[in-house]
């Protein structure tokens, strides 16, 4: 089979997917706007073929350039994880006649609004939600919805451009930075945890899923910069207070049509267990959750993944023995990394159930928090226990510091 991977090198964790799928016996063939010798070499030795494009925005061109190589050399699956170019993968696959995901499709894992419209139909709880292309349609939802609301882009990904408002005046603060964004999704701000349904399916069927949460709140995380955010992957996504998320996770797959690869879907548990939703990527997740995942059951859904496109199957084992958790690490402190605080105690305490870790080294200049979750560094555990995880996660938060100057 030859499969057509658009961006294998980027994000980074691509080019493990791009791996994944040589790796169960695919010819890849790359699409993306780095030059060939500037991919990750993990990509680079994975691709049979590649097509460098100068640019993703003329995305006529790009199709057209498809189909004449797809003249040449045969292209039998097109495949996308990351979120802004999953609209141009299912434009390429209706050009070559190919399955997966169509235009129409593939728009309400994009779409917020077109997304919520779906679920709504469907029955399935939402945050009540207006769209806006207007400073004027945007005050317009929030005061019909009532304060505090979430603004946020209509297409994107993560927490970027996401707004909790309180008020009028806190909201005519925000519509300044907006005015870049041509749509924006107005909704109810629920109360409650932050967590996702990661699965693998095949042909509608899930053959694997996840359940982890966001530790503080992704907003939270995102406003301050104190904050070391943490993910913690749950051993048993079968938990009696995941149940309700679980069920609305498959309900969402089927009222959406969902086939086969990997999707991301993120809800909201509130005080009271109710299960509302948040949005779904039709992608896997990024900031290193994938890891996560693996870690939990010593499994690789990278190429696990792979295996489901090109085969229709997932064979690996899901042993689920372990609670997985990372904490990224933001400097205090500007300039450049000068030590860690607390390392060495928490390598003598916990290092049986570190797994990873990764540290911008001493000397190099500290990142800008706001532009890269991962801040200044990485530290990822796992353990049976879920309390235990838990706790050695804020332990790592708390007691390990960069320090910058």
């Amino acid at each position: 089979m030859n499969v057509l991977m658009i961006s294998p090198g980027f994000p980074k964790e691509m080019q493990y997917f791009t791996r994944g799928l040589a790796q169960v016996g695919a010819r890849v063939v790359g699409l993306g706007d780095q030059p060939e010798d500037q991919l990750p070499q993990v990509a680079r030795e994975a691709l049979s073929a590649y097509l460098h494009v100068g640019s993703f925005q003329d995305e006529t061109a790009i199709v057209d350039r498809v189909a004449e190589l797809a003249g040449r050399v045969p292209i039998h699956r097109v495949e996308c994880l990351w979120e802004p170019y999953v609209i141009l993968a299912a434009r390429i696959r209706e050009r070559l006649g190919l399955p997966g995901l169509t235009v129409d499709q593939t728009l309400p894992f994009r779409d917020k609004e077109s997304m919520k419209r779906v679920l709504d139909a469907a029955g399935i709880r939402t945050p009540h939600h207006y769209s806006a292309t207007t400073a004027a349609q945007v005050v317009e939802g929030a005061e019909t919805i009532g304060y505090p609301v979430i603004v946020k882009p209509i297409a994107g990904a993560g927490s970027e451009n996401t707004h909790k408002v309180q008020s009028r005046e806190e909201l005519d603060r925000v519509l300044p930075a907006l005015r870049r964004v041509p749509e924006v999704s107005v909704e109810e701000f629920v109360e409650g945890d932050d967590m996702t349904f990661d699965t693998l399916c095949v042909d509608g069927e899930v053959v694997y899923y996840g359940i982890s949460t966001y530790i503080p709140r992704a907003l939270y995380m995102r406003e301050n910069e104190w904050v070391s955010p943490i993910t913690l992957a749950y051993r048993d996504p079968d938990l009696p207070e995941l149940a309700p998320g679980k069920a609305m996770g498959f309900e969402v797959l089927k009222a959406l049509g969902f086939q086969t690869g990997y999707t991301h879907m993120e809800w909201y548990r509130t005080p009271d267990g109710e299960a509302i939703f948040g949005e779904i990527g039709a992608r896997a997740p990024g900031a290193g959750l994938v890891d996560l995942i693996n870690y939990a059951s010593d499994i690789d859904t990278y190429a696990g993944w792979a295996e489901c496109v090109v085969h229709g199957r997932f064979t690996q084992t899901v042993d689920r023995r372990y609670n997985a958790a990372w904490i990224y690490k933001r400097a205090r402190g500007q300039g450049h990394i000068q030590r860690y605080e607390g390392l060495e105690a928490i390598l003598s305490d916990l290092g049986p159930h570190i797994v990873d870790i990764d540290l911008n080294p001493i000397g190099a200049p500290r990142r800008d928090w706001r532009r890269i979750l991962m801040g200044d560094g990485m530290v990822t555990v796992r353990h049976p226990d879920l309390a235990t995880t838990r706790s050695m996660a804020e332990r790592i938060a708390a007691h390990l510091h960069i320090v910058a100057g």
